[in-house]
């Protein structure tokens, strides 16, 4: 899977412009949110954390909402992108569901499970008082609901889901679930624990 990269020239005063990896930028940008929440998280912590100047950051984003929210969609693309890049390798359904649930899982233990998804964080920190942020995570979640819901009509097209399971119950039922571990992942649980957990999910869909 290959992932662009954007470079993008900032000016210093009179002088040359400078160039920094926008891609990169974010990547650092986004562990910080993550790491401390929106609010917590400071012009100059990002500053730092991005390896740029005030000034640099002045001249691409108008303010921290404006770096938060080149941040989440970043994150929901090398999220997404990365998710169906391993979906497309399973050969039926019920796989493809699995994998999709143990991607979850994974990103829900050890010190990946404590920095928590960008998502999650969101809906707790912005979706109340921020309309935008809102419509991109009711957007972000609608997707994924999707996303598992066409994958157990592609599992009951293919004979490894069966015919009677409840399609939209199911899929609703696992996207909460898959929400779910982001936020317990978050207290600190072993792998084996969010495994079991997808283990006794897919009986949902079996």
């Amino acid at each position: 899977m290959s992932r662009s990269s954007t470079t993008v020239p900032v000016r210093r005063g009179p002088g040359r412009p400078r160039e920094f990896n926008m891609d990169a930028a974010l990547d650092r940008a986004l562990l910080l949110f993550r790491e401390r929440g929106y609010h917590a998280a400071s012009l100059s912590e990002l500053g730092a954390a991005m390896q740029l100047a005030s000034g640099s950051i002045y001249k691409a984003f108008a303010d921290k909402r404006a770096i938060f929210l080149a941040a989440f969609g970043r994150y929901v693309d090398l999220r997404g992108s990365d998710l169906r890049t391993l979906v497309d390798a399973k050969p039926n359904g019920l796989e493809k569901l699995q994998a999709t649930l143990r991607f979850y899982a994974e990103a829900s233990h050890g010190l990946e499970g404590q920095r928590g998804c960008l998502v999650v964080g969101s809906v707790v920190a912005l979706a109340t008082f921020d309309p935008e942020m809102a419509r991109r995570i009711t957007a972000t979640l609608v997707n994924l609901e999707k996303f598992l819901r066409n994958l157990i009509r592609l599992g009951q097209r293919d004979g490894s889901v069966p015919a009677g399971c409840d399609v939209n119950s199911a899929a609703r039922t696992m996207l909460c679930l898959v929400q779910g571990l982001r936020v317990v992942g978050k207290s600190g649980r072993s792998r084996a624990e969010m495994m079991a957990v997808v283990d006794q999910a897919l009986k949902l869909a079996g």
